[in-house]
C-alpha cells in the first residue's frame, strides 16, 4: 500500500501494466457494468448546467433517455451516476464508425464547445476510488475479461497503470501528488531489483 497525504493506493497502480486497447475492447467500459459512471455531486451539477451544449454530440434515442431520467441518476452502491439506455450503454456514449465507445462527453470537450473532459471516474478507469472518513482508497480494478486486451498491451509496451493514467491523476490530485507517487514507484522497482 501506498500513502500519500489522504489517499491510499494499492501496489498493483505502480506494479501491473496498462494501455487501453479500443480496436479489441470497443470501449466496453461505457457499456458493461451495473450501473452508469459514478459521479460525484459537483460533477452532476456541471453535466447539468453542459447538457444542452453535450446534447448535439449524441443520438436521439440516449437524448430521450436522459430527458426521461435526467442528466444524472441514483444507484444504491455508487450514489450518483450517469444514467444508462436498459441498463447498457452509457447516456453519454457515441459510437463510431469502428464500432469503438466513446465519450460524448469528451468529444464535446474536444471540439471546444465545453471545458469538462469527462467524470473523473471514467477518466481515471481502470482505477476506482472509494471515499471513507478522512482518507481515499485507489484501488486497480480492470475488468477480467474486457481489459485483457489493455493488459497485454500494457505489458508489451511496459506502461505502468500510474504512467499510462498521468493526465487523469494529475486532473484529480494535481502535479506534486503525480511527482510523489512516480518517485514511490521508482523506489519500488530499485528495491524490487528491477
Amino acid at each position: 500500500m501506498i500513502a500519500i497525504d489522504n489517499v491510499l493506493l494499492s501496489d498493483e497502480i505502480v506494479q501491473e501494466q496498462f494501455v487501453c486497447d479500443l480496436d479489441k475492447c470497443k470501449g466496453g467500459c461505457c457499456v458493461d457494468g451495473d450501473c452508469g459512471a459514478p459521479l460525484s455531486e459537483e460533477e452532476t451539477k456541471i453535466i447539468d448546467g453542459l447538457y444542452p451544449k453535450i446534447k448535439s454530440t449524441l443520438t436521439p434515442e440516449y437524448i430521450a433517455e436522459i430527458e426521461r431520467q435526467g442528466t444524472h441518476t441514483i444507484d444504491n452502491e455508487y450514489g450518483f451516476v450517469t444514467p444508462t439506455v436498459n441498463g447498457g450503454i452509457c447516456v453519454y456514449g457515441i459510437t463510431d464508425e469502428k464500432g469503438v465507445v466513446k465519450c460524448g462527453i469528451e468529444k464535446a470537450w474536444k471540439e471546444g464547445k465545453i471545458n469538462f473532459r469527462k467524470p473523473i471516474s471514467c477518466h481515471l478507469f481502470p482505477i476506482r476510488i472509494i471515499s471513507h472518513p478522512g482518507y481515499e482508497a485507489v484501488n486497480y480494478e480492470p475488468r477480467e475479461t474486457l481489459c485483457k486486451p489493455a493488459c497485454k498491451l500494457g505489458k508489451s509496451l511496459k506502461v505502468p497503470v500510474y504512467v499510462f493514467l498521468k493526465d487523469a491523476i494529475i486532473r484529480k490530485y494535481g502535479d506534486e501528488f503525480y511527482e510523489a507517487l512516480d518517485a514511490v514507484a521508482g523506489k519500488m522497482k530499485r528495491d524490487n531489483g528491477k
